[in-house]
């Protein structure tokens, strides 16, 4: 079994690099690969949250994926209309 430590640190790793990558100016927040990231970091933290039953932390990041979730859909559905001029990128990016 997974220490509940890693996996509230791989969360918390996950939100932090799209955080510092989109403060960077490297990921936009329109990015599929942004919002994706973001997910799963909400993700793990939702798991983590329900082992420490945090009640408090598992709202808090139940709203982050969710939004992060809506926006990943979103994110395909724009990228889904484009010309394809990034090759398999276009899905990841823009």
């Amino acid at each position: 079994m997974i220490p509940s430590v890693y996996i509230g640190s791989t969360g918390a790793g996950l939100i932090l690099i799209a955080f510092v990558l989109g403060q960077f100016h490297v990921w936009k927040d329109t990015y599929f690969i942004y919002d994706l990231v973001n997910l799963a970091g909400g993700a793990l933290l939702i798991w983590y949250a329900i082992l420490l039953s945090s009640w408090p932390f598992l709202v808090l990041n139940g709203v982050w994926a969710i939004v992060s979730l809506r926006d990943c859909i979103t994110d395909l559905q724009r990228n889904a209309r484009k010309v394809k001029a990034l090759g398999p990128w276009d899905k990841w990016m823009k």
